[in-house]
């Protein structure tokens, strides 16, 4: 299954997945308004293939099923959680 890959202009880390190039006509406009203008970064074949970040399942599922597929940057590690649990587990 091939798809091209485009990063968002406007949101740090997302990437939407698209079947044919340049064809956006599955994309909701509220979603490509709050992505921005697409930059194209690759087109891929996803047969027989691992992505660093998603499952390749799920995109291929949502290619199908939706048109499209938007992947997000993971949400930021709140570092000040991670201190107040080491420090409680050191005080027990």
């Amino acid at each position: 299954m091939l798809c091209t890959i485009y990063k968002s202009t406007k949101k740090e880390g997302a990437y939407l997945y698209i079947p044919k190039k340049d064809d956006f006509s599955q994309v909701p406009d509220t979603l490509m308004s709050m992505f921005g203008k697409p930059a194209l970064v690759m087109m891929i074949n996803l047969d027989g293939r691992d992505l660093a970040q998603v499952d390749i399942e799920k995109v291929k599922q949502s290619l199908k099923d939706d048109g499209f597929f938007l992947q997000l940057p993971p949400p930021p590690e709140n570092l000040l959680e991670q201190y107040k649990e080491r420090k409680a587990q050191q005080g027990s």
